[in-house]
């Protein structure tokens, strides 16, 4: 089965809600109609009536089915319970009129209505660098128990082929404990896309065929991954072609049960995981979806300013899945 046919399947029915704040973007118009129309989800785009609707007609886009929420004029009582929610949440770092102001950005009112549960998830990030999506989400949502960190990972799809590249979005250069981690989370991550895991820690050397400061901390994290999730493949440190080749595989890494047949690409810092993500998807002719936002409380995703709206339409069905599996 086709993969979004697959996590079509998981999400229908469930009566799943996805809170988009850029509404004056007709890629996530259209992304919303579309979703509309298939039934899959109700989409909530912020933004005034006026607003939309004329970024709607201009595109000739069909706005049935999608709530249109000005957040800008919502009725006094639940402005003042979300002001409540996020002073709560913040534990005394953030007063209620600092809130107040928060709220009066799309992306933290979106933010805030996925926490105190009146949304189910949020899609954000069409017209807004990464930290605009990721900063509300972090002081508001903050990560699942027993995460230390959050990580960007993207899914690139081509006809039957899926992979998964992490970190790619998020974090610069992390030491080998935090590469250890987005190697476990993207583990776990890549299963909501019917990925069996074979996670590759990737590194310009293989078993020690180089040495240096770059190649230890891929070594280390290797480690102290595989004592984490020692019931997943996980290897390294590897080169890409033999994480992928199993012709390579048999000489570079023999023996090796990820070698020659990695899905879940682990990169040892942004510049390698972002530059290699983009070459994948521009040369490779893979479509990017994300970055996904892994390891939050709360399904929150992240756009490419690049994106298109059929990126937008399956990254808000993969923050659905995400939502149904919190639930479940």
């Amino acid at each position: 089965m086709e993969l979004f046919d697959s996590l079509k399947q998981k999400i229908t029915g469930k009566n799943i809600s996805i809170v988009f704040p850029e509404g004056n973007d007709a890629r996530i118009l259209g992304a919303a109609s579309r979703l509309a129309k298939d039934g899959l989800i109700k989409p909530v785009v912020l933004g005034t009536a006026d607003e939309v609707q004329k970024v709607a007609g201009d595109a000739n886009i069909d706005l049935t089915g999608v709530e249109i929420m000005d957040y800008l004029n919502q009725p006094k009582d639940q402005i003042d319970a979300m002001v409540a929610a996020i002073v709560e949440r913040r534990k005394g770092k953030t007063d209620e009129t600092k809130a107040r102001d928060w709220l009066k950005d799309p992306n933290y009112f979106g933010t805030t209505l996925v926490y105190m549960d009146k949304i189910d998830g949020m899609v954000s990030g069409a017209n807004h660098p990464t930290s605009d999506t990721v900063r509300p989400a972090l002081q508001i949502i903050k990560t699942k128990p027993g995460i230390k960190l959050i990580s960007g990972s993207f899914l690139l799809i081509r006809d039957d082929l899926r992979y998964l590249y992490a970190d790619a979005g998020i974090n610069m250069d992390l030491d080998a404990e935090g590469v250890s981690d987005v190697a476990v989370t993207s583990a776990e991550f890549a299963k909501l896309f019917d990925i069996d895991p074979k996670v590759a820690l990737l590194s310009f050397s293989t078993k020690g065929s180089a040495k240096g400061d770059m190649v230890t901390k891929m070594q280390e994290a290797t480690k102290l991954a595989q004592q984490k999730a020692p019931d997943v493949p996980i290897d390294g440190e590897l080169q890409f072609d033999a994480a992928v080749v199993p012709s390579v595989a048999e000489k570079k890494a023999p023996g090796s049960k990820v070698a020659g047949h990695a899905n879940v690409f682990i990169f040892p810092d942004l510049n390698a995981g972002n530059i290699s993500y983009k070459i994948t998807q521009r040369l490779g002719g893979f479509q990017a979806l994300g970055p996904l936002l892994q390891g939050l409380n709360k399904p929150v995703n992240d756009l490419s300013r690049g994106t298109s709206e059929d990126d937008v339409y399956k990254v808000a069905i993969i923050t659905a899945v995400e939502a149904v599996a919190d639930k479940s």
